[in-house]
């Protein structure tokens, strides 16, 4: 098995290092992290990410970045990238992934998922736990979709945007980069890029 490093300690990767424990595909050789030192889940925290060059000298090969983040996950993704690190996906063997949808690189799949036909997952996004992405939607780069969403066919959904806990957004909406759509708000209209909407149905109340 390839050796693999998960980049981030937080809660988050907790679920992360579960899944690739579960998929016996990767062996997972510890985590790196800023600020957080110990273990996570009985997995060594190596150091922080300046440690990543030496252990791709190591002969490390793979590197998953399990940071929630939307913007800083897309500036450690590039960085491993840069480095040489083969970037791969978490899919949790619990997520129902159609053989049809094309996913992209660094892209984690919960337990409870389902990703269904022609659906195209870009590079970095969350699909969280129990989250429903319907048939051709598009979901862009370092997007994550919280617990629990389901998401209408034919729906666009742009770079680096939060859909949050149990949303809903209906089919064949446009919704723009870096938006934020607050936990269990309805989307059924499109939304432009950069703003900030919540409520039944979903409504900006800020710009950015």
């Amino acid at each position: 098995m390839n050796k693999l490093v998960i980049i981030g300690a937080g809660p988050h990767s907790k679920v992360i290092l579960d899944i690739f424990l579960k998929m016996k595909k990767y062996e997972v050789v510890g985590l790196t992290d800023p600020t957080v030192e110990g273990y996570v889940l009985g997995y060594p925290i190596l150091g922080t990410d300046e440690i990543l060059p030496d252990l791709k000298k190591q002969g490390i090969e793979c590197a998953f970045v399990a940071l929630g983040n939307n913007k800083i996950r897309k500036n450690a993704f590039y960085t491993a990238e840069s480095l040489g690190f083969k970037m791969v996906n978490a899919i949790s063997p619990k997520a129902t992934v159609s053989e049809f949808a094309k996913l992209s690189e660094g892209i984690a799949v919960m337990p409870g998922a389902i990703i269904n036909a022609c659906a195209n997952i870009g590079k970095g996004v969350v699909i969280n736990t129990n989250v429903s992405v319907d048939h051709d939607c598009q979901i862009g780069a370092f997007s994550h979709i919280a617990p629990g969403c389901a998401i209408s066919g034919s729906t666009y959904i742009g770079e680096e945007t939060f859909l949050g806990t149990g949303s809903r957004v209906i089919d064949k909406i446009h919704i723009g980069n870096k938006v934020i759509v607050g936990a269990g708000s309805v989307v059924i209209r499109n939304l432009e890029s950069n703003c900030k909407v919540v409520g039944v149905p979903a409504k900006i109340i800020k710009k950015f």
